[in-house]
């Protein structure tokens, strides 16, 4: 259906999409996450997401006819590319958009059940939505199992997040922890080894964590700049280092996830 106004309601699910605290009210509220994108929208799709609405320019109308046709219920917005700015605020290059419906977070047990590779990652406090969907595009790319976030964590489902991720976010398994550090004793009692990355002076180097031939490893990164703090480093049942040279200390955090999942896969 064709829309010709900014001000439709119709279209408020996808109002001012970079303002993150006014997103983040308006999708808990009303259990939504937008993905942006042909190819965003499709993985969505196809993981089984169920659409509220799509917005789309005119040219996505044919390429995507298939996904809009699986779901038929869920109503087409056709607008111009430049009345998509006007609602989203900002340039929606691909004039690709959709609201989708987000999904019970996954039982925490559960989720540990069906790990088959033994690798799991834990992002703690990772607050830049950028580094969210790029540590969740390297688990997904490196097979890591599953990820858990903690409860300070970005939102994975945050558009920036989800368009980072290239739909990743889709693939692999995640659920939030509610209890954290506490809930590191849960995975321990399972057989996860908790290997923080962190630079202290009892941290081994990543060779030699690989060389332990861990069964099961818990891998966990810390926010952007300051890393983990002390309580959960406390917790942890080993602390490892990347070998850097060049006088280097440490790696953007999405990097150090991408180099820990590449040299601790199966």
């Amino acid at each position: 259906m064709p829309i010709s106004a900014a001000d439709d309601g119709r279209l408020a699910d996808y109002v001012q999409l970079r303002e993150v605290n006014l997103r983040r009210l308006l999708e808990e509220e009303h259990g939504l996450f937008i993905a942006e994108g042909d190819k965003v929208i499709r993985r969505a799709a196809e993981a089984g997401y169920e659409p509220r609405s799509f917005l789309l320019a005119p040219r996505w109308l044919e390429s995507l006819r298939d996904v809009l046709e699986k779901w038929p219920e869920a109503p087409v917005y056709v607008v111009s590319e430049e009345l998509a700015e006007q609602v989203t605020g900002f340039h929606v290059h691909r004039g690709a958009l959709a609201s989708y419906r987000r999904r019970p977070a996954a039982d925490l047990d559960a989720l540990l059940d069906g790990v088959r590779h033994g690798r799991i990652a834990i992002f703690d406090d990772i607050v830049d939505h950028t580094n969210v969907g790029a540590g969740f595009r390297a688990a997904a790319a490196m097979g890591v199992d599953a990820v858990l976030v903690t409860p300070t964590c970005a939102d994975p489902l945050y558009r920036r997040s989800v368009k980072v991720s290239m739909g990743t976010v889709f693939q692999v398994p995640w659920t939030r922890l509610s209890s954290w550090p506490d809930d590191l004793r849960r995975l321990q009692d399972r057989g996860f080894v908790a290997a923080a990355l962190a630079l202290t002076d009892e941290s081994i180097s990543l060779d030699e964590l690989v060389a332990a031939r861990h069964e099961k490893l818990a891998l966990i990164f810390g926010t952007e700049g300051h890393g983990l703090k002390k309580h959960v480093l406390d917790r942890a049942d080993v602390t490892v280092r990347i070998p850097m040279a060049g006088g280097v200390d440490s790696l953007n955090v999405a990097s150090s996830a991408a180099v820990a999942f590449y040299a601790t896969r199966p």
